[in-house]
């Protein structure tokens, strides 16, 4: 993958970079049977109201389905296109099974077209085959990582991330998560192989305000400009407001510990994140 720094023509450009997508394939149209479309809220609820702020607008998109579980085990598949997804930071791939089934998944860092991919039990260690840890050799940059058996890929799914396996033993995995976290998950669990796509997706900078609003993102109020009905850090004369950094609530917003100390997952985290 690469990016490219834009000509200054206007304003906008002049600090626009963007991704060449050269990974993608060319004159490819997404597969009728895995996309369905997507509404937009507008931040209103069900009754019209606004409960979320700052949202609105933007492009319309619709939505791929992904198969986060991969659980087509010992079944074959080709790689028929690496696409590009509006829901996601990655690109997805579509494979093509033996069986005659199709379906999405999050392409890694390295696949091409016409590559096989497969998951299950003794299967060889490639890019993009999907197994369980327990199988997994130490040491191996993993991504697409379930946190139950069978829930599905929650761990590592954005662009250019990965774990790492440290140990395993009968029961559980030890992994470096791509926070710095070091976590215990069960042996269970299915992970596949490899670095997610897109790597360079967080070298793209916007340039611009109105690309924030093709993406969906209305433009953010800060809090000290807002009035004390409004916010804890408004008010004041001119710029003498804010004080201690606080959210719209009054919790402490920079270095305040948010996670409940009696969380159950709590025994399972080895080493914290970094700061």
């Amino acid at each position: 993958m690469s990016i490219k720094k834009l000509k200054p023509t206007t304003p906008g450009q002049r600090f626009r970079i963007v991704n060449r997508f050269d990974q993608l394939t060319k004159n490819f149209h997404s597969e009728k049977t895995l996309v369905k479309g997507k509404c937009k809220s507008g931040g209103r609820n069900n009754v019209g109201r606004m409960t979320m702020r700052y949202v609105g607008g933007g492009h319309k998109k619709k939505y791929r389905k992904i198969d986060f579980k991969r659980k087509k085990f010992g079944i074959p598949a080709i790689i028929k296109s690496i696409e590009y997804d509006p829901n996601r930071s990655c690109f997805i791939s579509l494979l093509h099974y033996k069986d005659g089934e199709k379906r999405y998944v999050v392409s890694m860092e390295g696949f091409k077209v016409g590559e096989k991919v497969i998951s299950g039990k003794n299967i060889p260690f490639n890019i993009g085959n999907s197994t369980f840890l327990s199988e997994i050799p130490l040491g191996t940059n993993i991504s697409c990582i379930e946190l139950k058996p069978g829930q599905g890929a929650k761990i590592a799914r954005s662009a250019g991330s990965f774990a790492q396996l440290f140990a395993k033993d009968e029961k559980y995995a030890t992994i470096k998560l791509p926070s710095g976290e070091v976590r215990m998950i069960l042996v269970t669990c299915m992970a596949t192989i490899g670095i997610v796509s897109n790597p360079d997706h967080q070298l793209e900078t916007y340039g611009k305000a109105g690309k924030k609003r093709h993406i969906g993102r209305r433009p953010r109020t800060r809090g000290v400009a807002m009035n004390p009905v409004d916010h804890p850090m408004g008010g004041g004369e001119g710029k003498a407001s804010g004080g201690i950094p606080r959210d719209r609530k009054g919790n402490p917003a920079k270095g305040f510990k948010t996670r409940s100390k009696k969380r159950y997952s709590n025994k399972y985290i080895l080493q914290k994140r970094k700061k």
